[in-house]
């Protein structure tokens, strides 16, 4: 599949200066994927049903009754993606290994042709030097151990240990980075407080319990990593969009902080200081979760790294319920599919932000992108609009770098159209365009646009090279 073809729109480029950070080798360029969204397969080889078969079965969940069973059927297409990741010429490749594939059951059995297709995987990236980022946790938690309370049942964490001990044990250092978990906001806010995810519960007590067990996951599975994969990188994966004022008053500033302190620094917080914010727990007293002695000793252990998912801002306003603000819908011309403000500068802040907490880690920018109403017209697709959102949030990744951040790498999200969750089939965010009913991979002009930067590299690479 080729990348590079003579159509009008390859004129569309992401433009950096050569000596901008980001040409610098030593930054990282990567895709991302997820298992669920891309996979298919969902009943092969011994994979075992997780929440979101579940969720997608239950009518009303997913647009259009949408499902995970073929997705991009990227399980048995696997070779054909990796290849474009070759060709575009990227240092790197963000994917998550399915946990229902390689654990099968209540008693942690583990099944060795899961191990064997990842393993697949690896080894094509690793001999054309492509470095594997995995993450542990995607969201597909198997549906055994939801059935037993999934994570409002401490015994899930352990659960979850068990698993990243098997995959950190079968695949070591072949692995050079391990984010244990992706986005837990997502897996314990969107999913028990606001409903909108799998298991679908509304309800802030199990959401907040829900958080500290994603947690106690992470931190009991670091140790394990470690030690199994002793050269490489152990982190997780946050998703942190910063909140501004709908009105610049002192009620909305005020639901500023409420909102950054519920959706932000509980995360942030006891990863980073072994805490969670007393303003939180005590607006919320009867939601407090349970945390044992030494719960947060683990939680809070050293990180390589922390990688911020980032997308846009909450413009944020006070509001007479129990949060104490509400996030407004985005009613701006300059909207992404998803109706998401674009909003760069939004990415430098959050970044400046981490960089000045206490005991932060090197930074990733491990997703970042947009949703657009990709059309296939002739064989392409010019999806300007997502060119230029990939060189105005590349710009701000420069700029938190000028202002000091130790930021490492960028991954655009996503390397294929795929399953969007609660929006099924419905949302575009890939570089590389899929039809659902062909499976037919297409290169969109943001790939041939990241592709050409990365050949800007090289060429300034060899140029610094021949110079010396």
């Amino acid at each position: 599949m080729t990348l590079i073809n003579s159509t009008a729109k390859n004129a569309l480029k992401i433009e950096l200066k050569p000596d901008s950070p980001l040409m610098n080798r030593e930054f990282i360029f990567g895709a991302a994927t997820a298992a669920f969204q891309i996979e298919g397969a969902w009943d092969r080889d011994g994979r075992v049903p997780c929440i979101w078969d579940t969720f997608c079965a239950e009518p009303g969940r997913v647009a259009n009754g949408d499902n995970g069973h073929e997705a991009c059927d990227s399980y048995t297409r696997w070779e054909e993606d990796l290849a474009l990741v070759q060709e575009l010429g990227l240092d790197a490749y963000r994917f998550s290994i399915a946990w229902p594939r390689v654990i099968t059951d209540i008693h942690g059995t583990v099944n060795q042709k899961a191990i064997d297709h990842y393993r697949k995987q690896l080894n094509f990236l690793n001999e054309r030097g492509i470095k594997p980022f995995v993450t542990l946790y995607h969201w597909d938690l198997p549906q055994y151990l939801q059935d037993r309370g999934g994570w409002l049942n401490r015994e899930t964490a352990y659960a979850f240990a068990h698993y990243a001990d098997v995959v950190s044990r079968a695949f070591g250092d072949q692995i050079v980075s391990y984010a244990t978990l992706n986005e837990p906001w997502c897996s314990a806010f969107l999913s028990y407080l606001h409903g909108i995810h799998a298991p679908g519960v509304q309800d802030r007590k199990q959401a907040y319990q829900a958080a500290h067990h994603l947690l106690l996951a992470h931190g009991l599975a670091e140790p394990k990593i470690r030690a199994n994969a002793p050269l490489a990188d152990v982190g997780i994966v946050l998703n942190i969009s910063p909140s501004d004022p709908q009105q610049e008053t002192l009620a909305d500033r005020n639901a500023c902080v409420l909102a950054d302190l519920e959706n932000r620094d509980f995360f942030l917080q006891p990863l980073l200081e072994g805490s969670y914010p007393e303003p939180v727990l005590n607006r919320h007293p009867t939601c407090s979760p349970m945390v044992l002695p030494g719960d947060l000793e683990l939680i809070s252990a050293e990180l390589d790294f922390i990688g911020l998912n980032y997308y846009t801002r909450n413009r944020v306003v006070a509001a007479d319920n129990e949060a104490g603000y509400e996030a407004l819908v985005y009613a701006g011309d300059d909207a992404t599919a998803m109706g998401w403000e674009i909003y760069p500068e939004g990415l430098t802040r959050t970044l400046q932000h981490l960089a000045s907490l206490p005991r932060c880690p090197a930074l990733y920018v491990t997703e970042n992108g947009m949703a657009a109403d990709d059309d296939l017209r002739g064989g392409a697709v010019d999806d300007e609009i997502r060119v230029a959102y990939f060189q105005s949030h590349l710009q701000a990744a420069e700029a938190a770098i000028a202002a000091g951040v130790d930021l490492r790498g960028y991954f655009a999200w996503s390397l294929l159209d795929n399953f969007e969750w609660a929006e099924g089939y419905n949302k575009r965010f890939g570089i590389v365009y899929v039809d659902y009913a062909t499976q037919q991979r297409t290169p969109k002009a943001s790939a041939r646009a990241l592709g050409e930067l990365m050949t800007q590299r090289r060429q300034l690479e060899r140029v610094e090279q021949e110079s010396q």
